[in-house]
């Protein structure tokens, strides 16, 4: 089926842009946000855990960490090796995680309005199916 990744592109952009307008008045943008979710869902983590999920080189995620340090969102905490820093969100950051998981929440039921149940579960299906396929041809691009 041609066309499938311009459809979800065309989805992928205006839905960062929206998710950073609605992020913006707690001082987030959506790469901040990712580092909020995972330590809310996954605990304490390193900035290698954090990377190594989403993906993204290790100082992206350090400067990410630094920011929301700074925001007083997050803080790092003693863990079994000095070297490694282990990062946990702090009580203002679990307001601001309740809060914005809140808006966001919000946001998804509005833009799956008219989405059948089923339709939705397959594309939850589906969503990881193709990342998997794309990670296994080294993501390069050069296939195509």
């Amino acid at each position: 089926m041609e066309g499938i990744f311009r459809q979800y592109l065309a989805v992928y952009r205006p839905l960062i842009t929206r998710l950073n307008q609605l992020l913006e008045p707690h001082g987030l943008s959506y790469s901040l946000w990712q580092v909020i979710f995972y330590i809310e869902r996954e605990g304490p983590s390193t900035l290698v855990e954090i990377s190594n999920y989403y993906e993204v080189e290790k100082p992206s995620i350090t400067r990410r960490v630094h920011r929301l340090e700074e925001q007083g969102v997050v803080e790092q905490i003693p863990g079994n090796d000095r070297r490694v820093k282990v990062i946990r969100l702090t009580e203002s950051g679990e307001t601001v995680y309740r809060d914005c998981r809140e808006k966001i929440s919000r946001l998804e039921r509005k833009l799956l309005e008219g989405v059948g149940y089923e339709e939705q579960v397959l594309l939850n299906r589906l969503l990881p199916e193709i990342k998997k396929n794309l990670l296994r041809e080294g993501g390069t691009g050069d296939e195509a």
